[in-house]
Order: C-alpha cells, then sequence, then structure tokens
C-alpha cells in the first residue's frame, strides 16, 4: 500500500480502489466485457488510495502572493467567475460548520458539516466520529462560536450522521437538490473546512454519477466531481450552481499519498436525505 504523505498528511482509514483480480489486474487489463458492453464494475482506470478526508493537517507549502498588487500579467485574460457561482458560494458559507470529534484522551479528527432544517440538525461523515473514538463533538459555526452537539445518530453504512446544535446557534439550512436532478458536467462547489481553514470553496463539475467505490468493507455509488477535497472537507456539502446540495464529500482519491488529484467523491443527495429523514425521525 503507498504511504500517504504530503498536503495535509490524511490520517483517517485507508481504502483501496481499484479493486483487483486475484491475478493482479485491474479491469482495465481485461479484455472481457459483461453482455452489455461494459467494462466490468471495477472502480477507477487508475491505481489510487481513496483516503477518508477526515483530518486536517498542517499546510504545507505557502502561498505565493503577487508582486504586483493589482494582479499579474495573466489577471486580465484570467474567465470571470459566472455569477451564479458567487451566489451559491454567498448563501451556503453561512450554513456550513467546522467539527470537531473527540479530545486527547481518544484521539481526534475534525471535518466539516451542515445545517438541513430549523431545528438546528447537522448532516456530517461518520467517519469522523468513528475516528473521534466517540468523544464529545463540537461545531464551529461560520461567526467562530462554539456549541457542544448532541449526536442524534450514526449510519456508518453510508457513512452519514446527524449532529444537533442549541437553537441560538441560528444556523441557516441549506436547500436540497430533488434526487435524480444532478447532471454530468453541471458546475458544482464543495464548501467546508479542508486543513482547517473554515469557509473554504472550491469549484468544479460533476465528474461522473453513479460512479461505484469501495470504501471498507461497503461499496457506494458516489458523485465523482474534479472540486478540489481535502482533509477537513469530509460531511461538507457539494452544492450546485443554485446553492442546493447534491451530495456529501467523503473521500478523495490519491496516487502515491498526494494530495487532491480532481477526483473526490460525495454520496448522492438521494441517499443522505432518506438516511438523514431516518435517523432524524428515530433520534428527535
Amino acid at each position: 500500500m503507498a504511504v500517504q504523505t504530503g498536503l495535509g498528511e490524511p490520517r483517517g482509514p485507508w481504502f483501496i480502489s481499484p479493486e483487483l483480480d486475484p491475478d493482479g489486474r485491474g479491469w482495465w487489463d481485461a479484455p472481457e466485457r459483461d453482455p452489455g458492453g461494459r467494462r466490468p464494475g471495477r472502480l477507477l482506470a487508475v491505481l489510487a488510495v481513496v483516503a477518508v478526508s477526515a483530518v486536517s493537517g498542517a499546510l504545507a507549502g505557502g502561498v505565493v502572493a503577487s508582486r504586483d498588487g493589482a494582479g499579474g500579467p495573466d489577471a486580465a485574460s484570467a474567465a470571470p467567475v459566472p455569477a451564479e457561482l458567487v451566489t451559491a458560494a454567498a448563501r451556503t458559507v453561512p450554513g456550513v460548520v467546522s467539527v470537531l470529534a473527540g479530545g486527547a484522551s481518544s484521539g481526534s479528527a475534525t471535518g466539516s458539516g451542515f445545517a438541513v432544517d430549523d431545528q438546528q440538525h447537522l448532516i456530517t461523515n461518520d467517519h469522523i466520529l468513528a475516528k473521534g473514538g466517540g468523544g464529545p463533538v463540537t461545531v464551529e459555526l461560520p461567526d467562530g462560536r462554539r456549541f457542544a452537539a448532541e449526536v442524534v445518530g450514526r449510519e456508518p453504512r453510508s457513512d452519514l450522521a446527524v449532529l444537533k446544535v442549541p437553537a441560538s446557534a441560528g444556523l441557516t439550512p441549506l436547500p436540497l437538490a430533488k434526487p435524480g436532478a444532478t447532471r454530468v458536467g453541471e458546475s458544482v462547489l464543495a464548501v467546508g473546512s479542508p486543513l482547517g481553514l473554515a469557509g473554504t470553496v472550491t469549484a468544479g463539475i460533476v465528474s461522473a454519477l453513479d460512479r461505484e467505490v469501495r470504501l471498507g468493507n461497503n461499496r457506494h455509488s458516489a458523485v465523482q466531481t474534479d472540486a478540489s477535497i481535502n482533509p477537513g472537507n469530509s460531511g461538507g456539502p457539494l452544492v450546485n450552481a443554485r446553492g442546493e446540495v447534491v451530495g456529501v464529500n467523503t473521500a478523495i482519491a490519491t496516487i502515491d499519498g498526494n494530495g487532491s488529484i480532481g477526483i473526490g467523491f460525495a454520496i448522492p443527495i438521494d441517499q443522505v436525505q432518506q438516511t438523514a429523514d431516518t435517523i432524524i425521525g428515530k433520534g428527535g
């Protein structure tokens, strides 16, 4: 197994993608196809380590600033940011929180989450809580306030969990996209706290739908995106240009332990909504 190093040094559970045949070949080596003309479902066409992006690490590398102050010579030729994405980001960030699970005695993990209703229920990834060893959970709001969060319920098989904070948090719930409405090629934003940098927004597109990914002992049908996802993004929303949540960011593919390579995975919103409704119905 490749040793994961580099940006943020994610230390979450390890998952291998693709699954290899007994003879060591991946599906791209196999000449046969199934009767429908498709390649066997062997996940990805590159040897990659899918690492859950749960744990924030130290920021590697520096930020290079332009010496010109007003931008470099290429600034004028840069493509303008679509206005709808700017609007979507402004609507989304107020509803996204940073999540800290566990502590010094039980281990700790950080990630992201977002509000889904006026009762201040938050959705996040279960693997963040698992990495935190069942310790206390704290959320930090965009304005810097911190609240102890109640764990309403967890669903490890879908890698989802629901938290709840006091009504005084006043978080803005994010609208959810209609199931089946997401399209390949549409613009999306990943919002969360990569490497502990709260309120970070990265842009990309939906690269694929119904991408089968093996996470531990479970297989997930995921939304694939090239929006940059890094450690700490887990549990945060993937939203479309209308600011609607199309998925929950949960994993990235890396090669030889490097950071984001433009292949990230999100749990589809239909599964998210179904699981969250079940957890909230049982836990209140």
